[in-house]
């Protein structure tokens, strides 16, 4: 299993501090939660139906033809690589490990690249995958470049695998409109603008026979009852969605300027998360994490992701403990 950001109660044991007690910034969720909606008996006493409009709902949300819901996209991420004979994949690094993982995991030839060398590869690829906005770096690139990609794979029969899990705050640079184009895959994610990952759903949006494919390899009944109801539900509530796509880009740009302050300039982000690259990451990760803050290393690259505080008390304490470190440590 990879790490990945969110391993709260991990991380109370490592450090002795109660789970309540912490300020949880490593997993790039809004923490915002949308509101659950009253669930009833009948979706906890039947067998989930995908004829109950949450299909429908995620069309107009997404502005897609068509999709599939899975428990998560991680579960579309670990099936997609099933359904190609194996052969050479691009992942545009560094991004969300478990899509390398689940390509060479399957058999595949997998090269990691940086966007620059896309060009130089891309004829010898049988399928690329991009993050975007990526994780955790931010680099968000334009729907025409990746329009592009995609009419070179795809004229070889070639795959453009686009994960847009942190795309819903700027829906305009969404591929989802092209979505039913012969080889482009485009995954989304629920609960990172939602605030409700616990829930394990996703969608994925592609032409008609992949996901007739795709749908095979997940099986019947695999987003349930509840979740289904409560999908439908966030997935409606448009005035909603205005409040919290203002809410997170404000949020993102106040911790740009609150890291600034501090003499921490990311260089990157969106409107969840800000990233930073430092010589300190490691030892800047520590200290947070000796205070109750969690925040997401990533070694290889000596890089912190910065999720966003919800309250003002946690405005404070990150801004104290910044504060600190400057203080104690330079």
């Amino acid at each position: 299993m990879l790490e990945h950001g969110g391993r709260l109660r991990k991380a109370a044991l490592e450090y002795g501090i109660a789970e309540a007690d912490w300020l949880d910034l490593s997993s790039g969720l809004a923490p915002w939660p949308f509101a659950v909606p009253e669930i009833p008996l009948r979706a906890w006493a039947r067998l989930p139906e995908t004829d109950d409009g949450l299909e429908q709902a995620a069309c107009e949300y997404y502005g897609a033809a068509q999709v599939l819901p899975v428990a998560g996209s991680q579960m579309a991420i670990q099936l997609l690589p099933r359904l190609r004979r194996a052969g050479k994949v691009g992942v545009l690094s560094p991004c969300y490990a478990e899509h390398a993982e689940a390509w060479r995991r399957n058999g595949y030839v997998v090269r990691e690249v940086v966007e620059q060398e896309v060009d130089f590869f891309i004829d010898n690829l049988d399928v690329l995958v991009v993050v975007n906005p990526n994780n955790p770096t931010g680099l968000c690139l334009t729907p025409t470049r990746l329009l592009e990609w995609h009419s070179r794979l795809a004229q070889r029969g070639g795959w453009l695998v686009v994960d847009e899990a942190f795309m819903d705050n700027t829906p305009q640079l969404s591929l989802a409109p092209f979505s039913h184009l012969v080889g482009l895959v485009i995954l989304r994610s629920f609960g990172k603008f939602f605030g409700l990952a616990g829930v394990r759903l996703g969608f994925v949006l592609a032409e008609r026979k992949l996901l007739k494919l795709l749908a095979e390899q997940v099986g019947p009944w695999a987003v349930s009852g509840p979740t289904r109801v409560l999908g439908q539900a966030c997935l409606l509530d448009s005035q909603a969605h205005a409040r919290q796509r203002v809410r997170a880009a404000a949020a993102s740009e106040r911790l740009v300027v609150l890291l600034e302050k501090h003499g921490f300039k990311p260089q990157g982000g969106c409107a969840l998360f800000q990233w930073l690259s430092t010589e300190h990451a490691e030892a800047l990760h520590e200290f947070m994490a000796l205070r109750g803050i969690l925040l997401r290393l990533f070694s290889n690259t000596s890089s912190l992701r910065f999720g966003l505080p919800g309250e003002e008390a946690d405005w404070l304490r990150l801004d104290q403990a910044l504060e600190a470190f400057n203080r104690e440590t330079r």
